[in-house]
């Protein structure tokens, strides 16, 4: 089974983190999150990334930072060797669940599922508010009220 790394900014990574274990509470062992503050320098965050790859007993990991070029997708490129291990850049909840729910896949398949949960998980929604909404239209002295 591949495990996931999340590696962003903080609190970004745990907060993702928390919320596909509130979705799939049993994946705890297979998601792991690394935050990483403001302040850190990059060679500490990168230290703390590879215990926490190293320490690991899966078959080999997906890597999803949050920002192509920023801080945490730098070191992320730094873990990633493209063969035990992959970078997807721009992670979404979406992109998480997705990734969660197919761990058991092999990790080019699991990169594929990715950034499908990713896009697929991006749309415009319409706004349902009755004042948006298109119906009979009134004459210019007939007023909708609405609290």
């Amino acid at each position: 089974m591949n495990g996931i790394l999340i590696i962003a900014h903080s609190p970004l990574a745990q907060a993702l983190l928390d919320c596909v274990l509130h979705v799939f509470p049993d994946s705890a062992q297979g998601v792991r999150a690394l935050d990483v503050p403001a302040k850190e320098a990059p060679e500490e965050t990168l230290l703390r990334a590879r215990q926490l790859a190293n320490d690991w007993n899966v078959e080999a990991i997906l890597i999803l930072s949050d920002v192509f070029g920023a801080t945490p997708c730098n070191v992320a490129q730094q873990l990633n060797d493209g063969v035990h291990t992959r970078l997807v850049a721009g992670v979404n909840l979406p992109m998480l669940l997705r990734s969660v729910c197919y761990r058991h896949e092999s990790l080019e398949a699991l990169v594929a599922r990715a950034q499908s949960g990713g896009t697929q998980g991006i749309m415009s929604v319409g706004s349902t508010a009755p004042q948006n909404q298109t119906g009979k239209k009134h004459g210019p002295s007939h007023h909708d009220h609405q609290q």
